[in-house]
């Protein structure tokens, strides 16, 4: 039987082309970011190895990998945004990469003997595929890291930023980060600064999206804008339960039972990943 045909996630890639080929040519995150959504994996664990990022945007992520210096780096994207990743690589020394533009659901490559893939499953359609692809491009022996938006702690993002976004997403991308992402970015920039300040105080870790807040608190405010621009923008967004991940791991037999773990981020997010059986 041949395999189903892959779920149409082209309008969620061209929606988040639009916002990074507008954005200038250089990484979105710090050093310090790209680390934090790495971990428990280090520079350590990808130098001198082929490495894969499924769902690489505009190489923001990509840039930093390659400061580790794996034998081979390839980031694949099914948007246009592939144009600023290829422009942001340019910009650092590392040179054994190459970007592709290809569905990451049907993409089947190296095998690599690390895959990544992070803030994109919780965008499509059928996220279990794109962890199915995650873990078909990952040679016997290989290591696999997953980043997806928790059910857990997203209640407030769930009930006030879900509906904006049904309705918005639909509209054209300026007036989303103009009209609305940079009016909304406003109370909760000065929420997350508000609460960086004021985080050694009795009960500041209980207020919602505190641990979130304090994390990016660091940043500026067009990191800020960007941030709700890329909530709103999508036309596809799901929030996972702690559950639902431990299905993933439990039920996949290629994967490494003792090699997984599952952490729990910023408390609102889960990072998951393992190793592939063999090797």
């Amino acid at each position: 039987m041949s395999d189903p045909p892959a779920p149409n996630d082209q309008a969620t890639a061209d929606a988040f082309a639009r916002s990074w080929n507008h954005l200038p040519h250089q990484p979105v995150y710090s050093p310090e970011q790209h680390a934090d959504w790495m971990a428990p994996l280090t520079a350590r664990d990808l130098e001198g190895k082929t490495v894969l990022e499924l769902g690489c945007g505009n190489g923001s992520l990509l840039y930093y990998t390659g400061t580790w210096r794996p034998r081979l780096l390839v980031g694949v994207d099914l948007g246009d945004s592939v144009r600023s990743a290829e422009a942001v690589m340019a910009q650092g020394s590392f040179r054994d990469w190459r970007i592709v533009k290809a569905d990451l659901i049907e993409f089947s490559d190296g095998p690599f003997d690390v895959v990544y893939c992070i803030g994109v499953l919780h965008h499509l359609q059928e996220p279990e595929r794109g962890l199915d692809a995650v873990l078909r491009n990952v040679k016997p022996g290989g290591a696999f890291h997953c980043w997806v938006y928790a059910k857990e702690g997203n209640q407030a993002v769930r009930t006030l930023v879900e509906p904006l976004r049904h309705v918005v997403s639909r509209w054209p991308w300026p007036l989303v980060k103009y009209g609305v992402a940079t009016p909304l970015a406003v109370p909760f920039f000065l929420y997350a600064k508000a609460l960086g300040r004021l985080q050694h105080l009795p009960g500041v870790a209980r207020l919602p999206l505190s641990a979130y807040c304090r994390w990016i608190a660091r940043r500026e405010f067009a990191f800020f804008r960007h941030v709700a621009f890329d909530q709103l923008v999508t036309p596809q967004t799901t929030f996972f339960a702690r559950q639902t991940i431990e299905h993933w791991l439990a039920s996949r037999p290629q994967v490494v039972p003792g090699s997984t773990y599952l952490l729990f981020r910023n408390g609102n997010s889960w990072k998951f990943g393992g190793r592939v059986a063999g090797g």
